[in-house]
């Protein structure tokens, strides 16, 4: 019985998941993350012009995109960033960091949302913040120790409640008074403090189109990566830019910026003012977005530590899987923590700026593993997609200059 055992094939990751369940999956990490979250903080800083806040990141994530979408196809397996990094630089000490700074992004983010959802929680039940948090990260956790594809199901489902949301939001203003074209025609001044606002609310909205990127860390339980990775990725950053800026400009129009950085539910207070409807439907769909996110990103970051662990970049036990979640479990506890600790110690403008920064740091480094591959020209065994050698050159460019920019400016 023993040598049964010991024969046994270990539990590996399942391929259950298709281009819907992508699509789905990613734009739900991008909205629950971004627009109920920080459109206040966001509004704070760039004013009547953040919805060019909101294209400007678009843009800058638009040449990363392609650069994953390659690479990802490329290398498809999990700790994707981490494995990008050391096929292009045989380094493996550079492969670590990148992973770990994964693994902590994932980690910060979730905290971020955390936050961000325990705000629209408050306005139902009346307890602390703190264990509202705490709560959050302790159901979400055990649902992404179920399973990947119960993970993805509920996430899916989540994501169709909350760009239903943002879809009430647009048509509300559509059919009032408000000038929605003023916040796209009235010209940004050659003001140095604008234009500081600008560039910072833009790296704040750079937060808000994170996402894409987790799709690479599921791709050993995607049924046909080197098609269905790259159309999920795009689509996502497509559909989410849409919403994000049509749903700004509306926001900035209803309230002034100021009023709208000091709400803990901004989308409500959104609503209410374009429908002179009570907010619950909103903040309702907006729980459920923001649970969505830190669902995500804890299954996210547990994939890169079974990757790095498989990889032998960390422990073993990290990467063990449940023979019957098929998941991580004990990778996924330790995230838990690290979530429901920074969260209860850190502010969200803090934990979103810091997701930001960490960011565009692997941004940078994805980029230019990109440019040393093709400069090496290391061929690969799987079918993947190419993009042009400008792409990941601009992708490197832009993030750099935006972490210059946030550093320096």
């Amino acid at each position: 019985m023993s040598s049964g055992s010991a024969n046994e094939p270990l539990p590996t990751l399942q391929r259950r998941l298709g281009l819907p369940l992508l699509v789905l999956y990613g734009t739900g990490i991008t909205i629950g993350a971004g627009i109920y979250v920080l459109i206040g903080t966001v509004a704070g800083h760039a004013g009547v012009y953040a919805p060019w806040s909101f294209l400007i990141a678009a843009v800058v994530m638009a040449f990363t995109v392609a650069s994953y979408a390659e690479l990802s196809t490329r290398f498809p397996v999990s700790a994707g960033e981490a494995a990008y990094v050391k096929e292009a630089f045989h380094s493996r000490i550079l492969s670590i960091l990148t992973g770990l700074l994964t693994i902590g992004i994932g980690v910060i983010s979730s905290a971020a949302v955390a936050i961000g959802s325990a705000g629209y929680i408050g306005q139902f039940i009346d307890w602390p913040g703190g264990l509202i948090v705490v709560f959050v990260v302790a159901m979400l956790s055990a649902v992404a120790a179920w399973g990947i594809l119960e993970s993805v199901l509920l996430a899916s489902v989540f994501t169709l409640m909350e760009v239903g949301g943002l879809l009430i939001i647009i048509l509300a203003g559509l059919r009032s008074d408000l000038q929605i074209a003023g916040a796209f025609i009235q010209p940004i001044p050659l003001d140095a403090q604008v234009l500081s606002g600008i560039a910072f609310a833009s790296l704040l909205a750079f937060f808000a189109f994170i996402g894409f990127e987790d799709l690479v860390n599921v791709v050993e339980e995607v049924k046909v990566p080197h098609r269905d990775l790259p159309r999920a990725m795009a689509l996502t950053l497509g559909v989410s830019a849409i919403l994000y800026i049509l749903v700004a400009a509306i926001a900035i129009i209803a309230v002034p910026p100021a009023e709208l950085s000091l709400s803990p539910a901004p989308l409500s207070l959104v609503f209410n003012k374009v429908a002179g409807a009570s907010p619950v439907l909103i903040s309702t769909i907006a729980i459920v977005a923001t649970l969505n996110t830190v669902l995500a990103q804890i299954t996210m970051a547990t994939r890169v530590i079974y990757g790095m662990a498989g990889q032998g970049d960390l422990p073993a036990i990290l990467g063990k899987i449940d023979r019957r979640t098929k998941t991580p479990l004990i990778a996924t506890g330790v995230i838990a923590v690290l979530v429901a600790g920074l969260a209860l110690n850190v502010s969200l403008e803090r934990l979103a700026e810091s997701t930001s920064l960490g960011t565009l740091v692997v941004f940078a480094l994805v980029n230019l593993s990109l440019l040393q591959l093709r400069y090496r020209n290391v061929p690969s065994k799987e079918r993947h997609v190419s993009v042009p050698l400008w792409v990941p050159a601009c992708g490197l460019v832009t993030s750099v200059a935006m972490l210059g920019t946030t550093l320096f400016g």
